[in-house]
């Protein structure tokens, strides 16, 4: 899964850069969405790997921390970013004439600089937070990485606080991130209805249906995971959701969001990328 993923997203930059004609808003966020998957996933693969060859689960509290970090971060963002992207795609196919107007380049700066910032922003504050906690002496972290609600069992201390703002930013930016995504889906969903053509239709619809269907994966399954109440009976589902989110959607969006792409396809063949 981890070279599948960072094959495919090194594959979608390359092509958009060296493609003119991929220079458009909806391969400018593909190609934000393929940087934050590689550096999603070497946040948290390579470790898991290197434990399950050496045996060695130990992590020293920086790096635990660190990886905590990067985790949050990404997490965050690729939630607001999938709803920039589902906002382009609603322009795109429900507005066409006026796409060009609404989607310039400073429209597009702000829509993937938002995610990364407010990302980042919020990954700072819960690494603050647990940060300030107390510690079991057997520090056992019971999950494959350094996760949120693993590191709030291992505490020693009272973690309500930090339990009422994940369930808060859920429910706030999480939820309204998935609102807006499914929002976005049900107007381009009540446009592609409308087209005449069934082969266009079917086209348009057959990749939405694809973008969609990665999205309730990834939002799904880490939603699920956040908004549960903690109980040792949900630790391992808690991972094998886990495991969804952190390596098989990564995976997956090169594949759904340009890999099945003719202009994608076509810049491929034409650079002898493929036979």
């Amino acid at each position: 899964m981890y070279i599948l993923c960072m094959f495919g997203n090194l594959i979608i930059i390359a092509v958009v850069w060296v493609a003119p004609k991929l220079h458009t808003p909806m391969y400018f966020f593909l190609c934000n969405l393929s940087a934050l998957d590689m550096a999603y996933v070497s946040t948290i693969l390579p470790k898991f790997l290197d434990s399950q060859i050496t045996k060695n689960t130990s992590i020293s509290f920086t790096n635990c921390f660190t990886q905590l970090f990067m985790y949050v971060a990404c997490v965050n963002t690729e939630f607001l970013l999938l709803s920039s992207m589902a906002f382009d795609r609603y322009v795109a196919i429900c507005v066409p004439l006026k796409y060009p107007i609404i989607m310039d380049k400073i429209v597009c700066i702000i829509l993937s600089f938002y995610p990364w910032t407010v990302g980042t922003l919020n990954s700072l504050l819960y690494v603050f937070l647990i940060s300030r906690l107390s510690f079991c002496d057997s520090k056992d972290i019971i999950h494959f990485y350094c996760d949120m609600k693993a590191l709030l069992r291992a505490s020693c201390s009272d973690t309500k606080h930090v339990n009422i703002v994940i369930l808060s930013e859920g429910y706030t930016l999480g939820f309204m991130a998935f609102g807006m995504i499914l929002t976005s889906y049900v107007f381009i969903i009540s446009s592609i209805l409308k087209i005449n053509t069934s082969a266009k239709r079917l086209k348009i619809f057959s990749s939405c249906s694809s973008h969609l269907t990665v999205v309730l994966l990834f939002c799904g399954s880490s939603l699920s995971v956040y908004m549960n109440p903690d109980s040792e009976s949900s630790t391992e589902l808690d991972m094998m959701l886990s495991l969804l989110y952190v390596a098989v959607v990564p995976a997956l969006n090169p594949l759904v969001y340009s890999l099945r792409n003719k202009d994608v396809l076509d810049v491929l063949r034409i650079h002898k990328v493929i036979s």
